[in-house]
């Protein structure tokens, strides 16, 4: 039988591409960083090991069955709660979106330059304004953790307020999880 695709394919549509978490604006640095993720590093004898992570019918509850919706937050950074923050695993860059820095009320003189370049979702590049690190407060409940995450300050138009990526999560210790 044959498999071949019968439309032709006329274009992509990437994910958000570079930033920080890649690695670095060059290709020496992404080189580096690709070869330090593939190390293997020897956990410390005297560690504890960590519990197995499994979800169980609690964490079902008050879940509507095949509901596969995004998972958006909110955070609070410079004293004001942010809310639509979408965990997007599969970017790789912390994101601020020019509006959103300005309601956060923070000054341009903050940012510092960006020389790389940054690929929306269509492939197109998108402008950077330059970065900039904030605490970003996480809370849940009565717990909160409160981390430096370096974004990237981008002008363009989206539905969400940031983007979160991968490094936040994974120093977090949070698995995001519809």
């Amino acid at each position: 039988m044959d498999q071949r695709h019968e439309v032709p394919v006329h274009g992509e549509i990437n994910i958000i591409s570079v930033g920080f978490s890649g690695g670095g604006c060059t290709a020496s640095q992404r080189k580096r960083y690709a070869r330090e993720v593939m190390t293997i590093e020897a956990g410390e004898p005297d560690q504890p090991d960590e519990p197995d992570l499994c979800f169980t019918k609690t964490n079902l509850r008050d879940v509507v069955p095949h509901e596969d919706d995004p998972v958006v937050i909110s955070v609070v950074i410079v004293g004001r709660r942010v809310h639509w923050v979408l965990i997007d695993q599969g970017s790789s860059a912390d994101v601020i979106f020019w509006v959103t820095f300005n309601k956060l009320q923070l000054s341009s003189d903050q940012l510092r330059p960006y020389d790389g370049c940054l690929f929306g979702f269509t492939g197109d590049q998108v402008e950077v304004r330059g970065h900039v690190e904030l605490r970003t407060t996480f809370l849940d409940g009565t717990s909160y953790c409160t981390i430096n995450i370096r974004y990237l300050v981008v002008n363009a138009t989206s539905a969400y307020n940031m983007l979160l990526d991968r490094p936040p999560l994974n120093r977090l210790g949070a698995v995001a999880s519809t």
